[in-house]
């Protein structure tokens, strides 16, 4: 669906305020899709693969999410350690990050999508 939005809405305010009030768009729990960029969840997730994620997903000690951290989103297997969360590269070349709870969580890597083909793919839960 292509969403428009007049002149008038863009004068008034924001072009996020203009977004939000022009129609239907995502919904908040609606499955989306990113790249991986980078290697720090090397060696299960390399540069270029998709990944499905989705919002309302249940997590577990050991999924994979996607937060917000540092006024970032960042990708990450989560693991709780004695009631403690964390969020854990998978590359020994980075750093595990501590987080105060489930609330930083914002989605779950249901499915991740390897170049070559339509059947090149792993599925998470």
């Amino acid at each position: 669906m292509e969403t428009k939005i007049s002149i008038e809405q863009l004068k008034s305010g924001s072009p996020e305020d203009a977004l939000a009030s022009s129609g239907p768009g995502c919904e908040e729990k609606e499955p989306y899709a990113l790249m991986v960029l980078g290697d720090s969840m090397e060696p299960e997730f390399k540069e270029g693969e998709v990944l499905v994620i989705e919002p309302g997903a249940n997590y577990h000690d050991g999924s994979y999410v996607i937060a917000y951290h540092n006024d970032e989103y960042i990708f990450r297997q989560l693991r709780v350690v004695k009631g403690q969360w964390f969020l854990t590269p998978l590359n020994p070349n980075y750093v595990s990050e501590q987080i105060a709870g489930p609330e930083a969580i914002k989605g779950v890597i249901t499915q991740k999508k390897m170049p070559g083909g339509r059947h090149n793919r792993k599925n998470y839960d």
